[in-house]
């Protein structure tokens, strides 16, 4: 869970609300621009738990994405194999085991102003989750997308337990779709033999 925030640097960020027709489009083709010149792993981390309804939004991305089976994205967080804060660390260190220099795209919750509920925000950055809720826990990612799923400030835990679970459920569906352009555009613009899909997949 991370806290949202508003940036500033056009060249390092969107925002775009996910009921937004360009949504999908706007932030697929930022995060296809943020990407390496020459092609490596990709990894797409969705962090977060099924035990809060607000920060369920990364794994149950993570299921929606996993079953549009992506060619070139490897994907690590679901309902059923979770990233969260008690295993991250460890997660964080198989990934770097088992991919070769992976760039890795970080995806979480994040809590935010009224306004923002239902935000997107991709930014060229490491993903710092845990800040909404003072956890102090290590940074992942090389860029990040999240989505403001409720108001922070106040008695963060109770606002991620009573979130709205019909937003979270929009938001991952967009999410998921997000991550199928990309992956669409990644088949036209790098060679099959430099790209590897990961036989260890989950979802």
């Amino acid at each position: 869970m991370n806290l949202g925030k508003q940036i500033q640097e056009k060249n390092t960020y969107v925002r775009i609300q996910h009921t937004d027709p360009q949504a999908i489009t706007t932030i697929a083709r930022t995060l296809l621009n943020w990407t390496p010149t020459t092609p490596r792993e990709y990894v797409v981390v969705f962090v977060g738990t099924d035990r809060s309804t607000g920060d369920a939004l990364g794994p149950l991305a993570g299921s929606y994405l996993a079953d549009l089976k992506p060619r070139h994205l490897t994907i690590y967080g679901t309902l059923h194999e979770p990233v969260h804060a008690m295993n991250l660390n460890d997660y964080n260190t198989l990934i770097h085991q088992q991919h070769r220099n992976p760039f890795i795209i970080a995806v979480d919750a994040c809590l935010g102003k009224t306004s923002s509920i239902g935000t997107l925000i991709a930014e060229k950055a490491s993903l710092k989750p845990g800040s909404a809720l003072n956890k102090a826990l290590p940074e992942i990612g090389d860029i990040h997308l999240t989505g403001v799923v409720n108001i922070g400030g106040f008695m963060a835990h109770s606002v991620l337990q009573n979130t709205r679970l019909s937003i979270v459920y929009d938001m991952a569906k967009q999410i998921a779709a997000i991550f199928d352009m990309l992956d669409r555009q990644l088949t036209h613009l790098t060679p099959p033999a430099v790209v590897k899909r990961s036989d260890n997949q989950t979802g």
